[in-house]
């Protein structure tokens, strides 16, 4: 689909395009990504000599400023962002934050050889044994893990089974591959977990199906932990994220390395999180959850040797 979108990078201000040396491109002008940009930006205020320059995607014309003089790094925000400095096969490193771990791959198989500069990326999605270690500490009860799998996302099935399986939990899981009939197995299997935890992967849910996963979920009495503060406030029980602000301090701290002389990073999980809860869904459960609690007892479990 990526290779559809007629790639542009406008100034998100007024005036003509200098030598940046760090471009942070976003894919929308939204909250989000503007608050990540600033963090970025924040996080490499101490270097005083970089140039930063905010662009976007958007519009019709192909602004080619930053490909005569290129920056020394592109930090992309989003999947879309991302998509299009790789577009650009700008040999310039990049690193790509607020983008599932399973869209940053696809993206670079996409890419294929064509592309020679280094990349790396802040991956949206939390660690597995963490999102595992919450589900303990906020259901202790649960030992029906249900995960539902796409296409792509089934080739991580195997890295679930072990993480669920270290912690003594069992693990339910459906393949959906789309079509009217993709979420027939759904019910079937709510009857057979405990908990659904859901995955980083907009095959699954999307805006069209989260409605549809959320409101069985709740007739089914089965609490959903999610990875987005919007599925909180839509129905699931509770959710663990990073921040954009989190996102782009760690892709800016990334950034500042490499600038000083390091070599670009492997691709990394979140450092910094947040864990939030729906109180109305926990009390209709009968659960009493305290999000604060909860993200104070998680970070400890992993300072422990």
């Amino acid at each position: 689909m990526f290779r559809l979108i007629w790639f542009a990078l406008i100034l998100a201000c007024a005036g003509s395009v200098r030598a940046a040396t760090v471009a942070i491109v976003l894919s929308e002008r939204t909250q989000s990504y503007m608050e990540a940009a600033e963090a970025v930006k924040e996080s490499l205020r101490r270097v005083s000599t970089l140039q930063i320059d905010v662009v976007q995607l958007g519009g019709s014309a192909v602004i080619d400023d930053l490909t005569r003089s290129p920056p020394k790094l592109f930090i992309a925000l989003g999947a879309a962002a991302f998509a299009g400095v790789l577009a650009k096969e700008v040999r310039v490193p990049v690193i790509a934050a607020l983008i599932p771990k399973l869209s940053f791959e696809r993206l670079l198989r996409d890419r294929g050889k064509s592309g020679s500069a280094p990349v790396s990326s802040v991956y949206l999605d939390q660690p597995v044994g963490r999102q595992l270690d919450l589900l303990r500490l906020a259901l202790p009860e649960a030992r029906r893990v249900g995960v539902l799998f796409g296409r792509e996302s089934v080739l991580q099935k195997a890295a679930w089974l072990a993480q669920v399986q270290s912690r003594n939990l069992q693990l339910e899981s459906d393949l959906l591959v789309g079509g009217e009939s993709q979420f027939a197995g759904l019910k079937d299997l709510l009857s057979q977990v405990d908990v659904l935890l859901a995955l980083a992967d907009p095959q699954i849910f999307n805006s069209a199906s989260v409605p549809h996963i959320l409101l069985a979920t709740y007739r089914a009495r089965v609490p959903v932990l999610a990875f987005s503060q919007a599925y909180v406030k839509a129905g699931a029980l509770l959710a663990l994220y990073s921040t954009p602000a989190q996102a782009g301090t760690q892709a800016g701290a990334m950034a500042r390395g490499f600038l000083a002389g390091d070599a670009l990073p492997e691709p990394q999980d979140p450092i910094d999180f947040q864990v939030s809860v729906n109180t109305y869904v926990a009390r209709s459960l009968g659960l009493d959850l305290d999000e604060a609690a909860l993200k104070v007892r998680l970070r400890n479990m992993e300072r422990r040797p």
